[in-house]
């Protein structure tokens, strides 16, 4: 046989073959190209939401905070966040419900579903972000020492403070600024409980938002003996979602138009926090 012959042969061989593996692919309805990164991305960012808006409710993770998150005289939710997340969720057609979660186990209680999403005065940090997607800042906020008024002037610096024992929230921003900072430190389960270590003399300071010390220390409140010290870091707070969630850009879309309309201001003013924005 010339070789003229045996490649025409080969060649005819070679497209049946082609022909039979392209029949056998669409007859058995498969295809070759694989769904992209962000096609698959974008499907699961929406059915976190699907699934949220389908129950009708944004389940939200708090803590006893004031004056994010604390119950009036009636034992309902208030303060500047509840009534934040309660605007966002209007905007959403959804209904809050609060649940208290542990916040040194924050990530597990927001990856198992039991919230939604983490709102209570919660400082955005490097480390979050590797665990979840979190929302625009929207509050400017600081890690401060609180401790006996009539000791304020005795301690100016951390240096001079290395000998006293503070009182931290498990799992929040003051025990890593603390930390940060070199103070000994004692774990305590809620900024509230700290404050109450310090007033009974059972640590001698405690590092806590500024926030929360700007409504909770000083004349007229119930820690009228305590003042407010040396800052230790400046923060921001965002809203915490699962990882590849679409509620994250929901609730950046709905606190623009609070923004806009004069909603965002108006708390900021009557909870006495300065916006991120």
């Amino acid at each position: 046989m010339s070789k003229k012959i045996i490649a025409v042969v080969l060649a005819v061989i070679v497209a049946v073959i082609g022909f039979v593996f392209v029949g056998c692919n669409k007859d058995s309805g498969e295809t070759t190209t694989a769904p992209s990164d962000s096609s698959s991305a974008s499907e699961e960012a929406n059915a976190d939401w699907d699934a949220i808006k389908e129950s009708g409710n944004l389940v939200v993770g708090i803590t006893e905070y004031e004056p994010m998150d604390f119950q009036d005289e009636n034992g309902e939710w208030t303060g500047f966040d509840a009534e934040y997340a309660k605007a966002v969720a209007e905007k959403l057609g959804l209904t809050v419900k609060f649940v208290e979660v542990d916040w040194d186990n924050k990530e597990m209680e927001l990856s198992s579903k039991k919230v939604d999403c983490l709102w209570n005065g919660m400082t955005i940090t490097d480390e979050l972000k590797k665990s979840m997607d979190i929302s625009d800042a929207y509050v400017i906020n600081a890690q401060v020492i609180v401790m006996k008024a009539d000791a304020i002037e005795k301690y100016k610096t951390t240096d001079d403070m290395k000998d006293l024992t503070f009182a931290v929230e498990a799992g929040s921003a003051g025990a890593s600024a603390a930390k940060d900072a070199g103070l000994k430190t004692k774990e305590v389960d809620l900024q509230t409980t700290a404050l109450t270590e310090v007033k009974a003399g059972t640590s001698d300071a405690c590092v806590i938002d500024i926030t929360m010390a700007k409504a909770m220390v000083g004349e007229g409140t119930s820690y009228a003996d305590l003042a407010v010290g040396t800052s230790l870091t400046e923060e921001e707070y965002g809203v915490g979602c699962r990882q590849g969630s679409a509620l994250v850009s929901k609730i950046n879309e709905a606190t623009k138009e609070l923004a806009a309309d004069g909603t965002m201001k108006k708390l900021a003013e009557k909870y006495n926090l300065s916006l991120a924005f």
